[in-house]
């Protein structure tokens, strides 16, 4: 973290407020919290998963809060055994927490499944942008939609983000991408071209999803990093230092496979790739 913060990262999702027994990768939680609110500019997001979630989330003095809202029941149910219309109303009781906070950190819903689901298939378009409104009615500042499980191609992600400007009009709204099935940079390309500004990744393509066998992470964020500089969107980070970032990940984490075509590539050595460039 320290790493990618002297690279010029700021925003960084750091993990669940969950029951270390069950979930130990994130028994740390508190410490990375501290450590991050000591650095300069930084936006510290967590994941509230249930009600005690919120509760801890206030606590930490968090700069945004995500709460997950599957595009299907059937996801739904099977990841949180919830309904939607509950998970919906879990997001309204953070971004009620949230404004009663003396921090008042950002609420952000969370749509997973929005491209498709492992479970029910098919996801309408028109299904995840009721359930957008209906999040944002809810009190949520910001909506995400999420390619949870690598379905999406650059037509689906391009489609679905024009819609979404129109109904968050003045609102940011995130999309989160995996490159399960290799089209997470297109699909990331086509979320810029049509009014995307905010895309999540992960160092090295870490993660995967329990509901996608063989799945990898988000998108190399490396990879995303060079995009957004391609397509003339500054980004303010030293992709040099990035890369020593992930050196120090690959020594920490020897057994877990990392990603990335820049990583092996590199950027152009006879131009100017950075974003402003002539």
């Amino acid at each position: 973290m320290r790493a990618e913060h002297a690279a010029g990262v700021r925003h960084f999702e750091l993990g669940s407020f969950l029951p270390a027994d069950r979930f130990p990768q994130f028994a740390d939680l508190r410490d990375l919290l501290d450590a991050a609110a000591s650095m300069k500019a930084m936006h510290k997001i967590v994941l509230a998963l249930n009600e005690r979630g919120i509760d801890d989330a206030i606590a930490s003095d968090t700069d945004e809060i995500t709460c997950v809202v599957s595009a299907t029941d059937e996801h739904s149910l099977a990841n949180s055994r919830r309904t939607r219309q509950q998970a919906v109303a879990l997001v309204r009781k953070a971004a009620e927490a949230a404004r009663s906070s003396e921090h008042r950190p950002i609420t952000n819903a969370g749509i997973a499944m929005a491209f498709g689901c492992s479970i029910a298939g098919q996801v309408d378009q028109s299904d995840v942008l009721r359930l957008a409104e209906t999040c944002m009615a809810a009190g949520a500042d910001m909506v995400s939609i999420a390619d949870t499980v690598g379905y999406a191609g650059p037509r689906q992600v391009a489609s679905l983000c024009d819609e979404m400007v129109k109904l968050c009009d003045d609102r940011p709204f995130c999309v989160h991408l995996h490159d399960t099935r290799g089209t997470g940079i297109a699909n990331a390309a086509a979320a810029l071209d049509h009014g995307a500004r905010v895309l999540d990744g992960a160092l090295g393509g870490l993660g995967g999803c329990p509901f996608a066998p063989g799945a990898t992470g988000n998108v190399v964020f490396e990879d995303l990093v060079y995009l957004c500089e391609r397509m003339g969107f500054e980004t303010g980070i030293d992709l040099d230092r990035l890369s020593e970032a992930r050196g120090i990940a690959k020594c920490a984490l020897p057994d877990e496979p990392f990603f990335g075509a820049l990583a092996r590539s590199g950027p152009p050595l006879n131009l100017d790739w950075r974003a402003g460039a002539a």
